[in-house]
């Protein structure tokens, strides 16, 4: 018999199936940690390149320069960029999938196989993993403004929303989440404002160690709770996002 994890997936095709869209046009699956037979979401040459391009996103930011640097760095010639159609957002995608998957491997949780005080909870866990994947920003954090203003733009919003959704889900998954009711999505739809709102407020954030992002964080999920979690949540991300959207675009000299 299907896990009750498997089964809350295989309930909703339509849902998932538009989540699952392919990220270029030789796929037509995208690879999730739960779904082993599937392949990883970038062919070899694609992944050298990207996470060689990446390396140089703290000078260049998400360029082209990076890329071409990347493709150098990876043994390929600069014409290879061509193979990313979408330019910078292209590796902006990357570094938002790669993240993704590597969380499974990257937060670890200790006494899963006891119960007791040492078991976390299903939300513990849920903030753990929502903080592990935004301290996987901090490298490229002061480029992250950047990144945001490209997904902003209309062509790439609905594959950033998509990815966005996917972790969200992962995120879930990963926290041992095996709901089959309607909560299934007000909890993702929560998290994914939750997320968005907390990655904006770190680009602002000048603390030691980003401080205070872990305690903005802390706040949304508390405010979730109280606010009945999505509406309030969503309220907080189109917030969030709106200024700083603008606010990136106006000081690129664009008059909005």
């Amino acid at each position: 018999m299907a896990s009750p994890s498997r089964l809350s997936r295989s309930i909703r095709p339509q849902f998932r199936s538009s989540l699952l869209r392919p990220i270029s046009s030789r796929q037509s699956r995208l690879y999730h940690s739960y779904e082993y037979a599937q392949p990883p979401p970038f062919s070899p040459a694609e992944s050298a390149i990207l996470s060689s391009a990446i390396a140089h996103v703290p000078d260049h930011g998400f360029s082209s320069s990076a890329l071409s640097l990347g493709a150098r760095d990876a043994g390929y010639l600069d014409a290879s960029t061509n193979l990313f159609s979408r330019g910078a957002f292209d590796l902006i995608n990357y570094h938002l999938v790669s993240q993704r998957i590597s969380l499974k491997d990257a937060v670890q949780f200790p006494g899963e196989a006891e119960q007791g005080p040492g078991k976390l909870g299903i939300g513990s866990k849920v903030r753990a993993l929502t903080l592990a994947r935004l301290r996987a920003n901090r490298p490229i954090i002061h480029r992250w403004q950047e990144a945001l203003a490209i997904m902003a733009q209309p062509s790439y919003v609905p594959p950033s929303l998509a990815e966005l959704a996917r972790l969200a889900d992962e995120i879930w998954f990963l926290a041992g989440d095996v709901s089959v009711d309607t909560s299934w999505y007000t909890k993702r739809a929560s998290l994914s404002a939750i997320y968005s709102a907390t990655e904006i407020f770190m680009t602002q954030d000048t603390s030691k160690d980003f401080t205070d992002t872990e305690k903005f964080l802390d706040a949304r999920l508390e405010d979730s709770i109280k606010l009945g979690g999505f509406l309030g949540a969503c309220s907080e991300w189109i917030d969030y996002t709106g200024h700083s959207v603008v606010n990136v675009l106006r000081s690129k000299g664009m008059r909005v």
